[in-house]
């Protein structure tokens, strides 16, 4: 089982280029069976542009969630509390095995599926 995540696209570059290393989300899927994420980026390129295997789910309070992914965050602290406000906790996808397509994907054509408001489910056949 995947989900697809709309990632700005900024940052859904830092992540193919690895200097990020962790995906912010206030709030996060509840199935367990998902191993991987399928990265759309958000406008204006409004394309999947690749996928990565989640490694850990961190669920911390905001504090110790940064000092533990500051350095491979992509993000500024001020941008990360920012982020976060109104929050006690929040969490940190890690990513792993990451893949950039050499061509980006139609999300509606290809996956079957609209740009999801925060995560959408999609089961590979």
């Amino acid at each position: 089982m995947k989900v697809v995540l709309s990632i700005k696209p900024e940052f859904a570059d830092k992540i193919f280029e690895g200097t990020k290393k962790f995906e912010f989300r206030r709030s996060i899927f509840k199935n367990r069976d998902v191993k991987s994420v399928i990265v759309y980026a958000s406008s204006p390129v409004q394309k999947v542009i690749g996928e990565f295997e989640i490694g850990k789910i961190y669920n911390d309070d905001l504090r110790t969630l940064w000092k533990r992914t500051k350095e491979y965050s992509g993000i500024s602290e001020e941008y990360f509390y920012k982020y976060f406000s109104n929050k006690e906790k929040g969490f940190a996808i890690q990513v792993k095995n990451k893949k950039k397509y050499r061509k980006a994907k139609c999300l509606k054509s290809e996956f079957n599926l609209n740009p999801p408001q925060s995560f959408a489910y999609f089961k590979d056949e």
